[in-house]
């Protein structure tokens, strides 16, 4: 497993699944290779482009919450529901840590070294090239299901129970940011 991944993604040891851990790290290998973001940038530039480059919550912040946040859901879920209603926690988290991998490809630097929505990503948003790269990597569909629907584009398809985890836990970390009642502030 490259070391630049686990750097950026210690939760890939959360994955019990050998394979699916190792299809996981070449999925981001793959997008780190064919991106002009570097494992540094994702530390730096802000998680969206709808805010602003002033943002302090960064691509990585924001994407280690959601997989933390995804992943204590799908627990209290396994815990709490009798077997009714079931998380296969390696999907999860795997499909957590590759929802916004397409962003790799989607993103360009402008000359001062802000992100900015590149070509590709005005033609392919994220959700698509990040279905491609992890096909490529091997990845099953149950994962590839999770990133194509944890954006806005799964809004037409019925989802998974981890797909459902991962697009609450990454509209929650993000709404408030665009959307956020502001009372007395």
């Amino acid at each position: 497993m490259n070391q630049e991944v686990l750097q950026l993604w210690p939760e890939l040891e959360w994955i019990q699944d050998r394979d699916l851990r190792e299809k996981t790290a070449k999925t981001w290998e793959l997008a780190l290779d064919r991106s002009v973001l570097s494992p540094e940038d994702l530390k730096r530039i802000p998680f969206t482009l709808l805010v602003g480059p002033e943002l302090k919550v960064t691509f990585m912040d924001h994407k280690r919450s959601l997989v933390h946040i995804a992943k204590d859901a799908g627990e209290k879920i396994n815990a709490m529901y009798h077997g009714e209603l079931t998380v296969n926690m390696d999907v999860l988290i795997a499909g957590a840590i590759l929802a916004d991998v397409g962003k790799m490809l989607e993103y360009e630097l402008d000359d001062q070294g802000n992100a900015m929505q590149g070509t590709y990503g005005k033609y392919l948003r994220h959700p698509f090239s990040g279905v491609s790269l992890a096909e490529e990597a091997g990845m099953p569909p149950e994962v590839c299901h999770i990133i194509a629907t944890h954006a806005k584009e799964g809004d037409m398809v019925k989802r998974t129970t981890e797909a459902y985890l991962v697009h609450h836990a990454d509209f929650m970390t993000f709404l408030p940011f665009m959307d956020r009642l502001k009372i007395n502030q």
